[in-house]
């Protein structure tokens, strides 16, 4: 798994300093300027390879709005056979970017963790198909390539929700030429990224945004371990406000967080990108519904309670645990982060 710290980064650390980043960004990336106070160091780990879905993360370490706060924030990629609820549990990272019915999964099933923010007010997952599949209903049967995190997450409720079953899935290692080869088979991916990359390829597609389908969750949440949180209150309140503050930034002019997603994603390419980051405004992924008013990262309760009782009727969460318990509204709700 790539961080910005490997040697397999060197490069784009080089090019931070080229495209002009600045100090305080190179301060954050571990280069030779450093903060003047010794800074807590956080890793953070995403769900995905490097992309402008964490644009946000990525911002706010080449902006320097982690360093400015006295946060040296490593941001470790993840990937789809990377399981970062298990790194978290397994103490090899502070912070984790999720899902939620993936944590409120590792919840009920004792992990001690907890939800400070949410990414995204809507869920930017789809599954994306040949122009001549008409609704989600006619994928029952076919093939299906679905990440490792997707198989704890969407695939669930696609499975109660339209009736899919287990042997549909596939593993989805982030390469999409089963996909344009084999016309009869669909990919789960984001809305922001899958797309695009097929129609590259030369193929025309479907999308179909599981939020316009009911599909309940905010999008990448934040978590920590619940242990993390009541020792470092602070830290995780600056941590979220300046995630946040990077959000806010990026979509102003998302150029800084771009040429850290580029130099440390090489498949990362201009078109894709501002397609990307076109889609994340168009659709207000960040800064759509409470969001407007209340700040990025913001949550409430009853859009967590509308998740835990989808997946309680469906026998997804079974411990009898208090629901509330998975997250908590005191860091994303307080941040105050306009749009």
């Amino acid at each position: 798994m790539k961080s910005l710290r490997s040697r397999d980064t060197v490069m784009s650390r080089r090019s931070a300093i080229s495209l002009g980043i600045g100090v305080s960004a190179a301060a954050s990336l571990g280069l030779s300027a450093r903060p003047a106070r010794a800074a807590r160091k956080i890793r953070l780990t995403t769900n995905f390879f490097a992309e402008p879905s964490m644009g946000g993360m990525y911002q706010a370490l080449a902006t320097g709005l982690y360093a400015a706060r006295g946060l040296d924030v490593e941001i470790r990629q993840g990937g789809p056979q990377i399981n970062g609820l298990q790194l978290l549990t397994g103490g090899e990272t502070d912070f984790v970017v999720s899902s939620a019915m993936g944590a409120y999964s590792a919840y009920d099933n004792g992990a001690p963790i907890l939800v400070v923010a949410a990414s995204f007010q809507s869920d930017p997952q789809c599954l994306v198909a040949r122009p001549t599949v008409r609704s989600l209903v006619d994928l029952r049967g076919h093939k299906i390539l679905v990440s490792t995190q997707g198989r704890a997450s969407y695939w669930v409720w696609l499975e109660k929700r339209f009736g899919f079953t287990e042997d549909q899935a596939f593993p989805y290692t982030g390469n999409i030429q089963p996909f344009v080869t084999d016309p009869t088979i669909a990919l789960g991916g984001l809305i922001s990224s899958e797309p695009y990359r097929i129609k590259s390829a030369g193929v025309d597609v479907k999308s179909f945004l599981l939020a316009d389908e009911g599909y309940p969750p905010y999008g990448s949440p934040i978590l920590a371990m619940r242990a993390f949180v009541d020792q470092n209150k602070e830290t995780v309140a600056t941590f979220v406000k300046a995630t946040m503050a990077g959000w806010k930034s990026f979509l102003d002019n998302p150029a800084p967080g771009l040429s850290i997603i580029q130099s440390v994603n090489q498949k990362a390419d201009d078109g894709w990108v501002r397609y990307s980051v076109d889609t994340i405004r168009r659709l207000g992924l960040v800064t759509g519904g409470e969001a407007k008013t209340r700040g990025i990262g913001t949550m409430n309760d009853e859009r967590w309670k509308t998740l835990a009782d989808f997946m309680i009727d469906a026998g997804l969460l079974k411990s009898g645990r208090p629901t509330k318990d998975l997250y908590t509204l005191d860091f994303a709700n307080a941040a105050d982060i306009i749009p």
